[in-house]
């Protein structure tokens, strides 16, 4: 966006019409364009004839869960961030909504900062980095920053936002073990309170995208008690 427009366009979808519209109203106040939705067919709606930058998604809704109508998005093609609101916080629901394409979660009831600071995070490390080489290499993995496109062997793998920013983490240190810490501060840029079964959860979901052929090597490798590596095949 440009200087003199607002700084993203943001979906928020909850069901209660006074947290709906606080939360409207105070990140257009923060300078963001924002269209709002009471349920889960709404929010399919608007985002097909909006266009969103980033989603803002009640997991408790009407007619479907959040994780649902992510679970839609996705499989539509549209692949913007999604920072999870709920008022439940256990491990398992933060873990079901990032494995099925969400990158953020804030839990009820939370200060409006607070949802500010995580849009603009999320915002942060799932826009693409032009200044770098647009199609990194590794083996017979490919990601097209220019096209937000990752193929191995020449398929397309579709990944959410911060899926795609952890495996291009991951291929610009190829052979180079990433301790748990150094992942959440690269592609998270904050902590998770420590958390590191995000990052576990994370590697996890990932594993499933790009090492499903049983004939071809597996890329993505743990080195246990250490952390992560993607291994070229000369490595193996």
């Amino acid at each position: 966006m440009n200087k003199n427009g607002p700084e993203a366009k943001l979906l928020v979808v909850d069901d209660e019409p006074n947290i709906r519209e606080l939360l409207s109203t105070s990140l257009r106040f923060a300078g963001f364009e924002v269209v709002s939705a009471a349920n889960g067919r709404d929010a399919l709606a608007a985002a097909d004839a909006h266009a969103p930058d980033l989603a803002v998604l009640d997991v408790m809704l009407p007619d479907m869960d959040g994780f649902t109508v992510t679970r839609r998005l996705r499989a539509s093609g549209k692949h913007f961030p999604v920072l999870f609101l709920t008022a439940k916080d256990d491990t398992e629901d933060k873990v079901t909504g990032l494995t099925v394409g969400g990158d953020d979660y804030v839990t009820k009831p939370f200060s409006l900062d607070e949802v500010v600071a995580r849009i603009r995070a999320v915002l942060r490390r799932t826009q693409p980095l032009l200044d770098d080489d647009a199609v990194i290499r590794v083996g017979d993995l490919e990601l097209d920053d220019d096209a937000h496109e990752v193929r191995r062997g020449g398929t397309v793998i579709e990944l959410s936002p911060t899926e795609f920013k952890l495996l291009r983490y991951l291929m610009l240190n190829p052979n180079r073990v990433l301790s748990k810490s150094q992942i959440l501060d690269h592609v998270w840029e904050y902590d998770f309170n420590g958390d590191a079964s995000i990052v576990e959860s994370y590697i996890s979901y990932l594993r499933r995208k790009v090492d499903i052929d049983p004939d071809a090597p597996a890329l993505i490798q743990t080195k246990r008690g250490v952390g992560y590596v993607l291994r070229t095949a000369e490595k193996r």
